[in-house]
């Protein structure tokens, strides 16, 4: 016996119920489990991800910036570290930064003068000295030339020395 379209839809959303309420029932069984392991394990929604800012990340600030400058031909930059090479370049070809800028709205030549200064005043200021180590107060010596302070990795010679049954404090020169 042919069945009509009409039957065969009937069927359909009758099985579409069935499925419905099987998945409902099995939705049931699977979140009581999920709240037996939360009990039994004392989990917390920042356990599981569910949590808006877990207490380590609430106070660091975004690694990603945004796009301050790009040239369109998918180079971009945020603005912050050194100026890339594609922009160094176009600057030495006679380009102005003005030209990159993401959603500015065009300055007047006074404005982005002094913008430029600001910016290479704040290029020659953000090279950082470097900070002079302290000294360190214990010095190995072997008497032979060689020397170590005690930071980094031992070198060969304490090494070998240290195998044929030597200690550091035979070495110990204070500073």
């Amino acid at each position: 016996m042919a069945q009509t379209y009409k039957q065969i839809q009937k069927q359909i959303e009758q099985l579409q119920r069935q499925a419905e309420t099987l998945r409902t029932s099995e939705i049931k069984g699977v979140v009581e489990r999920i709240k037996v392991a939360i009990a039994h394990y004392g989990l917390t929604a920042a356990h599981l991800g569910l949590a808006a800012a877990s207490p380590k990340s609430a106070g660091k600030r975004s690694a990603k910036a945004s796009t301050q400058f790009s040239d369109g031909a998918g180079n971009s930059w945020s603005g912050r570290g050194p100026r890339p090479r594609w922009l160094r370049e176009a600057l030495a070809a006679g380009r102005s930064i003005e030209e990159f800028r993401s959603g500015a709205t065009p300055k007047s030549s006074l404005a982005l003068s002094m913008e430029m200064a600001q910016e290479s005043a704040s290029t020659k200021k953000s090279v950082k000295k470097k900070t002079k180590r302290a000294p360190s107060k214990v010095n190995y010596t072997d008497g032979a030339g060689n020397s170590w302070t005690g930071r980094g990795p031992k070198p060969g010679w304490l090494k070998a020395a240290l195998d044929s049954g030597k200690t550091l404090q035979d070495f110990v020169k204070q500073a």
